[in-house]
């Protein structure tokens, strides 16, 4: 890469005191934050895989001032308020630390007189990012408009500069957070002392300036092509035709190859004997650019890459797995929100900014999920050259309620831009559209963007929906790449199907309060833990789980919730403030290594779990005949069940068990094999239908029942569920009315299927169960550990198999007599 000179800011060395700005107080600091200046607000060059020599940085102290909506600019008129730009103006970094729904920027600059602007050249002024809406005035003139809180924009402003001397530029924002259905990630006006933060409005990436020829090269398109060894170039020339282009493939001060050709069309540029970028080995080659007219170079850019391909293929065990320069590579990676105490959405400075990724090849993970956030160029230039893979979140519109439409036109339009922007960067291994449903409003539509994100990108995997199985997900569009489930403290097992491979896309978030580190003064987490050694334990103990999801079930990757602390979540790896370890790395690292070394694709799968007992008379059954008593008698095994708050009723054919949300019948034994196949059946009828769970039967582990075969409450449907995965039914239960229900589990095939009256209703991809040793229970679960959802109804026949039932079976017990 050629070297790069930044010209001086105008405001030369000005210290904080002589320009007026002042650091708020942060809650929390960072190793960075007072390194944080006037004259050294991220200085770096921004557009790494863009770089042109001439350039000059325009962050730093800026006038400020809040808006009121259809306020006319304030050209000429000094501000009354001082900024660092590029902090978002709520952060400390900002010397604001609040929001405002409206807000005006205001700087002056002057045109270095060597860069013939207005001759040879225009000049562009560029923004990284600017959260929400923003229009750019120079001089009076409004040189640009752009939405979307998370995409880079720029200018040419050429036509509204003075021939000399001073220039100003005026940057008017609205952003109104979480008040709209704009996308805001994490964002919220009000943080909910969950997962859910601090807003970061304004400016919050770097703004520059550079001369730029009239003919010049606006983007470079780059796709690695491992099979030809080739890299395959196409350069936007914005329009301008009759041009020609020369580029230099580079290893180091070593030309590589050497081409020229016509700047229309793609360019496939020769890396003989190429060295591929991976985790254990990201090499990047660097390129050069030059844009011809005629024999005149017009512009020039250097840019970089690394060969690399991303695919799928069956491992030995005949499950689909993510492949990486055609080896299967397990993807262990983190949840990574990228939020800072001092800075919020900004990382105080590059080397802030780099320290969490650094982090993450520390801990011994390969990859990183970006999660429902975009970064800097900067980002991604660090996991390119650390080798870390990324999977990219889009950043999701608000929760609670499905959008209109004129919103979701224009979160698939920044969908657009945020692929069409980070499409080069290697270490982006694919995209993720949605997360557990926040803001989905079509199941269908879902299948589509997807469908849309892979046509504008063929190159990367394309993950529809993270956490399809969770919250409030309208279920699986069968779409893209990827089938990905999130469960707490999980890991989640969904298995890969014939065409998509499966990922554990959140899990673990165990929590540990640090005194005087935390952004509240107390946190939480999924699961709170007393102390480091509890928390070492319980993190190493869940990869272990992981590895065995990876061999036996199939997923191809794992992300845990988190690196960081983030607000009120106490469950990262280090502090909010990034000065504390809370856990030993070295065990990190070592669990993580093996997940890696291990999770290959030889796994043997689910056991052959045998055939079990013909017949559809069950190994145990309960026909709840007695009439009287505090017992029922198990008719085909000695289990029988020991009655609490439970009514003797009349059922479909003799007798039945009434509850009243407050009953069970608790078998005192062990019924089911879960980590095998096996089959429960019942009449049930349900007293009322609303919101709340209510279970018919169910098995204890101790903390979550290994199955629930129930009324989601949620879904207003029936149900054979396992803790954050339903089997529904299509329609609501009629109160009052018996239903003929079968939960099936085949542990061969991965599946968990419901019927209701008979006939299949809905079966769910489920990979192996760990095994339970809690009694079998009528009439409730459990969850959390405690004793929960409990029925108000009836229930009538009751059967248990150790052996997945057919469908033929199933029938015939459907049927009354």
């Amino acid at each position: 890469m050629v070297a790069v000179t930044a010209l001086a800011l105008t405001s030369g060395a000005a210290t904080a005191a002589e320009s007026g700005w002042k650091m708020g107080k942060p809650r929390l600091t960072t190793p960075w934050t007072n390194q944080v200046s006037p004259t050294n607000a991220l200085p770096e060059y921004p557009r790494p895989q863009l770089v042109r020599e001439n350039w000059q940085n325009l962050n730093g102290v800026w006038e400020f001032a809040g808006a009121a909506p259809g306020e006319v600019p304030p050209f000429g008129e000094k501000l009354a308020e001082k900024i660092l730009v590029p902090y978002p103006t709520e952060s400390a970094l900002s010397g604001i630390q609040r929001h405002e729904d409206f807000m005006w920027y205001r700087r002056t600059f002057t045109v270095p007189r060597n860069w013939n602007v207005g001759k040879d050249n225009t000049l562009r002024i560029n923004f990284g990012a600017v959260d929400y809406k923003a229009k750019v005035y120079v001089n009076g003139k409004q040189v640009a408009a752009h939405q979307g809180g998370y995409g880079a924009f720029s200018a040419d402003v050429t036509s509204a500069l003075k021939p000399k001397g001073e220039q100003e530029i005026i940057v008017g924002v609205e952003d109104r957070t979480d008040a709209t259905w704009q996308p805001v990630g994490k964002q919220r006006r009000v943080p909910d002392r969950g997962i859910f933060y601090e807003g970061a409005s304004g400016i919050w990436q770097t703004v520059w300036m550079e001369p730029v020829a009239a003919k010049h090269i606006g983007t470079l398109g780059m796709v690695p092509d491992l099979e030809s060894s080739t890299l395959k170039l196409t350069v936007d020339t914005g329009g301008n035709s009759g041009l020609a282009v020369e580029a230099v493939v580079r290893d180091g001060r070593k030309v590589v190859s050497r081409s020229k050709a016509s700047a229309a069309g793609t360019i496939s540029l020769p890396v003989p004997k190429a060295k591929l970028w991976s985790p254990d080995s990201p090499f990047l080659y660097d390129l050069d650019v030059e844009l011809k007219d005629g024999r005149r170079t017009v512009d020039k850019v250097s840019s970089y890459f690394g060969m690399r391909e991303f695919g799928t293929a069956k491992g030995a065990d005949g499950k689909l797995r993510f492949t990486l320069n055609g080896k299967i590579l397990f993807l262990q990676s983190t949840l990574d929100q990228g939020y800072w105490p001092d800075g919020i959405y900004t990382a105080p400075t590059d080397q802030a900014l780099r320290f969490d990724l650094e982090q993450h090849k520390v801990l011994g993970f390969n990859t990183v999920r970006k999660h429902i956030k975009t970064e800097p160029d900067r980002w991604y230039h660090h996991a390119d050259k650390l080798g870390l893979l990324v999977w990219q979140d889009m950043p999701s519109m608000r929760t609670g309620g499905r959008p209109p439409v004129d919103a979701q036109r224009q979160f698939k339009a920044e969908l657009k831009e945020l692929v069409e922007q980070k499409k080069n960067w290697t270490s982006i291994v694919g995209y993720v559209p949605f997360n557990e449903g926040w803001a989905e409003w079509s199941r269908e539509e879902t299948g589509q963007v997807a469908e849309s994100v892979k046509a504008q990108d063929p190159t990367r995997l394309v993950n529809a929906h993270s956490g399809v199985n969770c919250c409030d997900s309208l279920g699986d569009s069968g779409k893209g790449d990827v089938l990905d489930w999130h469960a707490y403290p999980g890991p989640a097992k969904p298995m890969p199907d014939a065409k998509r491979i499966s990922i554990d896309g959140e899990h673990g978030g165990y929590g540990l309060e640090v005194k005087d580190h935390m952004w509240f003064g107390e946190g939480h987490a999924y699961e709170m833990v007393k102390d480091q050694a509890t928390l070492n334990s319980r993190y190493v103990q869940n990869q272990r789980d992981v590895l065995a999801s990876a061999q036996s079930c199939g997923i191809s990757g794992s992300i845990y919730t988190q690196i960081t602390d983030v607000e009120h979540e106490v469950n990262g790896f280090f502090t909010y403030d990034r000065q504390v370890k809370k856990m030993d790395f070295a065990q990190v690292r070592a669990v993580n290594q093996a997940i890696i070394r291990n999770a290959d694709g030889s796994g043997s799968g689910a056991p052959d779990p045998g055939p079990g007992t013909p017949g559809i008379g069950g190994v145990h059954a309960y026909k709840f005949d007695e009439g009287t008593g505090s017992s029922a008698k198990d008719s085909v095994g000695t289990a029988h069940a020991t009655l609490t708050n439970a009514q003797w009723a009349g059922g479909v054919e003799g007798g039945a068990l009434a509850f009243a949300g407050n009953g069970q019948a608790d078998t005192g034994a062990n019924l089911v094999d879960t980590a095998g196949s096996y089959s429960v059946s019942a009449w049930a009828k349900l007293d009322e239908a609303s919101g709340a769970f209510q279970t018919v039967v169910s098995q204890d582990t101790g903390r979550d029942s290994a199955f629930f075969l129930q009324y989601s409450g949620q879904d207003q449907r029936w149900a054979m569920s396992f803790v954050g995965l339903r089997a529904l039914s299509p329609e609501k239960p009629e109160v009052g009315r018996w239903y003929h229900l079968t939960g099936v589990r085949d542990a061969k095939a991965g599946t968990l299927s419901l019927y209701v009256d008979g006939t299949k209703v809905a079966s769910q991809n489920a990979c192996s169960a760990a095994p339970s040793t809690g009694h079998t229970v009528i009439g409730r679960g459990q969850y959390g550990g405690q004793q929960v959802d409990f029925l108000r109804g009836a229930v009538d026949d009751v059967r248990l198999y150790d052996r997945p039932l057919s469908d033929a079976e199933v029938a015939t017990l459907a049927k009354r007599d």
